[in-house]
C-alpha cells in the first residue's frame, strides 16, 4: 500500500497517470515522440491504465471506498461516454469482484465466528472467493446436507473502516451542505449512519434475507435464496446459480435487456408491499436472471424496513405532478419535509423543474438508456436554467433516505440495461397513492 499517501482524511487515492491540463498534455506528446502513437491512442492507453489501478486501489481498500466505486458502477451512465468509458470495465467489476483477502484471513474469521471446527459443517469448502462486496466476499461451499451455499464472509476490521469512512465524509458533508438553504443533513447522516451499523451485522442482514424469503417463497417470477445459518460476520445462504445482470448489461439481446429491466423495476417497486422491506442497495452485481428464468435477488446487507409498504405520499405527489397541479405538488413535499418550514418555494418553479423527470410515466412504454441518463445528468446540472435554484431549497427527509437511493440508483441500473418498460403500468398496479385523474392515460410509444 504504499503508494497510497496518506492525506488529511486517511489514505488518498494517487492516480498519477491520469492526464490532466498541461502536465497531461506534455505526458502526452512525450509519449507520442517516444512510441511513434497517435496522442489519442497514449490517452486512451494511460486512461486504461488509470482505470486498472482505480480498481485495484478501491478493492484493496474495502469499506467506504469500495462501497463508493460500486456507487460510481452504477451510475456511470449519466457520464459523457468519453469519460465514463475507460472506468466502465473497471467499475463493474467491483459489482462481483476485488482483490481477495488471504485464505489464512478467511479461515480466521471462520474459526472465530463458527467454531474451531467450522470445516465439519461443510462437505466441502472452496477457499478462491467467487465475489465480492464492500465489507466481504463470497465463497462456494456445500453445506451437510449437500447443499450447495454461498458463505459470505466479512473483511477483518471491514465494519469499523466503513463507519470510519463515513464519519469522514460526515464531516465534509456538514461544511459543504451549508450553502443548500432548504437541505437539513444532519437527520440524513444520522439515517446513514445507523443503516451502516446494520449492514456490518450479517444477523440483521440474515433477517432481512429471511422477511424476503418468506415473502416469496414459491414465487414463480422472483428467487431470493434461503438462510442457512449466520453470525455477526459471517453468513451462509443457498447458492443462486444463474446469468449476473452485469453479463445482460454488457452482451444481452434487446428483448433480454427488455426483459431484465421490467422485472428488476417491478420487484422495487412492489417488494415493499409484499415484505414490508425494501432492498436498498440497487447495484447490478446484486441481481441475475436464474436457470429457470426467475428474476433473483442476493445481497440483503442494505434493506430499508418498510412495514406498511412504500409510503403513499409519493404515489400522490407523482399523481399531483403528472395531473399539473403545482400547488398540490408544493403541499404534499410540505406535508412530508421535503420542504421545510421557512422555506418559500413557488410552485410553478418546481413543477416546471420536477416536469422532465416526469416525462418517464407519460408514455406506455419507456427506454431508460445512457442517452437519457446523460440528458438528465445535464438538466439537474443546469445552472442557466431560471428553476434550477429551486433545487436547493428542496430537503431530503430522514425517512426517505434509502427510498432516494434505491430510485436513484434504480434508474442508473435501468440506463445501463437500455430496456423498453411499462413504467407507467408498473407504478400504476404496484405503487400506493399512484392514481391519476379520469381521463389522463400515457401516451403510446
Amino acid at each position: 500500500m504504499s503508494d497510497i499517501p496518506r492525506g488529511p482524511f486517511g489514505r488518498g487515492l494517487r492516480l498519477a497517470s491520469l492526464p490532466v491540463g498541461l502536465a497531461g498534455r506534455q505526458a502526452m506528446g512525450l509519449g507520442r515522440r517516444l512510441t511513434g502513437s497517435r496522442q489519442e491512442d497514449v490517452a486512451a492507453q494511460m486512461q486504461a491504465a488509470t482505470a486498472e489501478q482505480l480498481f485495484t486501489v478501491l478493492g484493496r481498500l474495502k469499506g467506504g471506498a469500495m462501497k463508493f466505486g460500486q456507487a460510481l458502477s452504477v451510475l456511470e451512465a449519466a457520464l459523457p461516454e468519453e469519460m465514463a468509458g475507460p472506468y466502465r470495465e473497471q467499475l463493474v467489476r467491483l459489482q462481483e469482484a476485488a482483490p481477495p483477502m488471504p485464505v489464512s484471513a478467511v479461515h480466521a474469521v471462520l474459526a472465530g465466528q463458527l467454531g474451531a471446527d467450522w470445516r465439519d459443517l461443510f462437505t466441502s469448502f472452496d477457499d478462491e472467493p467467487v465475489a465480492a462486496a464492500s465489507v466481504g466476499q463470497v465463497h462456494r461451499a456445500v453445506w451437510t446436507d449437500g447443499r450447495d451455499v454461498a458463505v459470505k464472509v466479512q473483511y477483518p476490521g471491514a465494519g469499523a473502516a466503513l463507519v470510519s469512512d463515513l464519519n469522514q465524509v460526515a464531516r465534509v458533508v456538514k461544511v459543504s451542505a451549508g450553502w443548500v438553504p432548504g437541505l437539513d443533513v444532519g437527520p440524513v447522516l444520522d439515517e446513514l449512519k445507523e443503516r451502516v451499523a446494520e449492514e456490518v451485522d450479517y444477523l440483521w442482514e440474515a433477517a432481512a434475507q429471511e422477511g424476503f424469503a418468506a415473502a416469496y417463497a414459491g414465487d414463480p417470477h422472483v428467487a431470493v435464496p434461503a438462510v442457512v445459518a449466520s453470525s455477526e460476520k459471517v453468513l451462509v445462504t443457498e447458492w443462486l446459480p444463474g446469468r449476473p445482470m452485469a453479463d445482460v448489461i454488457a452482451h444481452g439481446t434487446q428483448d433480454e435487456r427488455d426483459a431484465m429491466a421490467s422485472q428488476y423495476l417491478e420487484f422495487l417497486v412492489a417488494s415493499p408491499q409484499r415484505s414490508g422491506l425494501l432492498h436498498a442497495d440497487p447495484h447490478p452485481g446484486n441481481f441475475r436472471l436464474t436457470d429457470d428464468g426467475r428474476f433473483g435477488v442476493l445481497d440483503f446487507g442494505a434493506v430499508a424496513r418498510l412495514p406498511d409498504g412504500t409510503p403513499s405520499a409519493i404515489g400522490t405527489l407523482l399523481s399531483l405532478g403528472l395531473d399539473g397541479d403545482a400547488d398540490g405538488v408544493v403541499a404534499g413535499l410540505r406535508a412530508e419535509g421535503f420542504i421545510r418550514d421557512g422555506i418559500d418555494v413557488d410552485p410553478g418553479d418546481l413543477l416546471d423543474y420536477l416536469t422532465p423527470f416526469l416525462e418517464v410515466l407519460r408514455h406506455d412504454e419507456f427506454r431508460f438508456d445512457r442517452a437519457w441518463m446523460q440528458s438528465m445528468f445535464a438538466y439537474v446540472n443546469d445552472v442557466n436554467r431560471p428553476e434550477w435554484w429551486v433545487s436547493l431549497k428542496l430537503n431530503l427527509p430522514r425517512e426517505y433516505v434509502l427510498i432516494w437511493r434505491v430510485w436513484l440508483g434504480g434508474i442508473g441500473v435501468l440506463s445501463q440495461l437500455g430496456g423498453v418498460i411499462p413504467a407507467f403500468h408498473i407504478f400504476d398496479a404496484d405503487l400506493p397513492g399512484f392514481a391519476l385523474e379520469d381521463g389522463l392515460a400515457p401516451a403510446e410509444g
